[in-house]
């Protein structure tokens, strides 16, 4: 777990510097939040065409060939911008990075999932969700610091650099081939006929609404910090901040949905969440955003590891790969057209209705996942 975790750090690292430096060379160029609001978008439009069929694929080949293949994708998006430093690059750079993630994303989860018996998953997911917080803290901040000192296109450039990393321990890493994932179930129903099941329609539903609060604040926070006047390199501590918070909850995720249940701890983080959005918009000063950020975090960092156990527990044999792609499609529908409505709200209104849109947004999370029945145990082989 320990190399997942790395390759997570590497993999979704270059994910979140890209979109922190997408925003930052789009305002350079002279993009309005609209247009910005559209790359945003890009990067959920191929994870939401693709992401059943990525976890099909997961079902039925494994998870070396998807995962190797994504992170060659994600390091031809990122080389595209430095190639070529043109908006038009940014739109195309955007799709495909979006592209190569979710293939890898898939995977990886759907492989987290089947690493080791069934009583070590939901340790399994909070330490892969540990590599997200820490991509989350290390992207963003190293690509400020790139900004600030070098330029946009060499961000691009070093972010690409470091997939070969990736790809190189994909390609030398023998024990992927030795963990075997539930064989794919033989069916012809829809992928989408598995939202028929109540409960894991909730679950469903809820990492979908939770991801999109993640990401718009992600995406909004470089260009709230930009309309206040604040340093690329500040940016990047204060997402920093919000990632180091994401880390310290999921260090403590299993004793906590052990005292209290997961449904109980998703619920009341996702309610905190939004009183601390609400009050988002009123912070002027770094200091004070800086701790905002990190209350974000602690409520946020819960909603992914969570909401993937949930689900993965409520998948229909053989079908662990296709929950996690139907997942990544809910997630990224909602990617692909919040962002757009809230680019809109910004370009028209401000910053302020797009941090309570969020703030609604978790707070409709919290009610559905307080609502979620506990998952049945299988029955014994």
């Amino acid at each position: 777990m320990i190399l997942l975790v790395f390759l997570n750090v590497i993999i979704h690292g270059c994910l979140t510097g890209s979109r922190v430096v997408m925003a930052l060379f789009a305002i350079e160029l002279g993009v309005n939040a609209f247009s910005i609001g559209i790359m945003a978008a890009l990067y959920s439009l191929t994870p939401l065409l693709l992401g059943v069929t990525a976890g099909r694929a997961a079902d039925r080949y494994g998870v070396k060939p998807p995962m190797l293949f994504g992170a060659v994708l994600c390091g031809v998006g990122l080389m595209l911008p430095y190639l070529w430093p043109k908006v038009a690059t940014l739109y195309v750079s955007a799709t495909v990075i979006g592209a190569g993630f979710v293939i890898y994303n898939v995977a990886v989860q759907n492989l987290t999932g089947a690493w080791g018996p069934r009583e070590d998953r939901a340790k399994n997911f909070s330490t892969l969700s540990l590599g997200y917080s820490i991509s989350s803290f290390i992207g963003p901040l190293a690509v400020g610091y790139v900004i600030e000192y070098s330029d946009h296109a060499h961000a691009y450039l070093y972010l690409s650099l470091s997939t070969l990393l990736a790809v190189a321990i994909l390609l030398s890493y023998r024990k992927l081939r030795e963990v075997r994932t539930p064989p794919a179930a033989e069916h012809t129903q829809s992928a989408f006929s598995l939202l028929l099941q109540p409960e894991l329609r909730k679950v469903l539903l809820t990492g979908a609404m939770i991801v999109t609060g993640w990401d718009l604040y992600m995406f909004y926070l470089p260009l709230y910090g930009h309309s206040i006047g604040l340093a690329p390199s500040t940016i990047g501590i204060i997402l920093g901040m919000f990632a180091v918070a994401t880390f310290v909850v999921r260090f403590w995720l299993p004793q906590l949905n052990a005292r209290f249940t997961a449904r109980r701890v998703l619920a009341v983080s996702m309610y905190f969440g939004a009183l601390v959005f609400t009050v988002f918009p009123f912070a002027g000063n770094a200091w004070l955003i800086g701790a905002l950020s990190f209350g974000i975090g602690l409520a946020l960092g819960c909603g992914q590891p969570i909401t993937l156990l949930m689900a993965y527990n409520r998948s229909p044999p053989g079908r662990t790969g296709e929950v996690t792609g139907v997942r990544m499609t809910l997630n990224h529908f909602t990617h692909t057209v919040v962002p757009v409505v809230a680019g809109g709200l910004g370009a028209a209104f401000g910053m302020t209705p797009v941090f309570v849109m969020i703030a609604s947004v978790l707070g409709v999370s919290g009610y559905l996942s307080a609502t979620v029945r506990r998952a049945e145990p299988p029955p014994p082989a």
